[in-house]
């Protein structure tokens, strides 16, 4: 495929510096084409603030931001919680909880 030829890119969208600087990229390296952001809501909550105005700042057309926290819970959360899965003697269960816990802090 030529890329002339894409009109439209859908790009998973964090917010940080890798996706944000990829925007203007795209659309300067792929005939100015579409680039719509998509974000997961995972239950980050407040680190979602903002984060239209940062994409469309950067040049997307738009953002969706889908909201996968039942998925991820069910998916990803319990079933690590249950296989008892370590990192560095951790559980990885407690990484989970890091943002809830910092967010309790501020």
């Amino acid at each position: 495929m030529n890329k002339k030829d894409i009109k439209k890119v859908v790009l998973a969208y964090s917010g940080g510096l890798d996706t944000s600087i990829i925007i203007p990229w795209l659309k300067e390296n792929y005939n100015n084409c579409e680039v719509i952001a998509v974000s997961g809501n995972v239950g980050q909550a407040d680190e979602l603030e903002g984060l239209e105005e940062k994409a469309l700042k950067t040049g997307a057309s738009k953002l969706y931001i889908e909201d996968l926290t039942e998925e991820f819970v069910n998916d990803y959360i319990i079933p690590t919680v249950k296989a008892g899965a370590l990192y560095e003697e951790y559980m990885l269960g407690t990484s989970f909880a890091r943002p809830r816990n910092c967010k309790e802090d501020r």
